[in-house]
């Protein structure tokens, strides 16, 4: 995994309004936590596409709630294309 020329930046609601920086702030974590894991799928030839899908299950896994609102999102996005195009009516 290559590291990019932009830094992870975290949420406005996520960073410290005042006080002394934590030893190793959590982005930092996450950062080393991310290039070992890089790390150790490509000395285990893992693709890329593999990488960031489980990398993704991981993510989804770990926000409970999310998939089934991602899930919503998506189908009400399909039934909107739908009544566009006509095959469907709107209720």
């Amino acid at each position: 995994m290559q590291k990019s020329n932009e830094t992870f930046t975290p949420p406005m609601a996520s960073r410290p309004h005042a006080g002394p920086e934590p030893s190793k702030h959590w982005t930092v974590q996450l950062e080393e936590l991310l290039a070992q894991a890089a790390a150790l799928g490509a000395r285990h030839g893992v693709d890329a596409d593999s990488f960031m899908k489980g990398a993704w299950s991981a993510y989804i896994d770990a926000r409970p709630g999310l998939r089934e609102q991602l899930e919503e999102m998506q189908l009400k996005n399909q039934l909107d294309e739908l009544r566009k195009a006509g095959r469907i009516g709107e209720a």
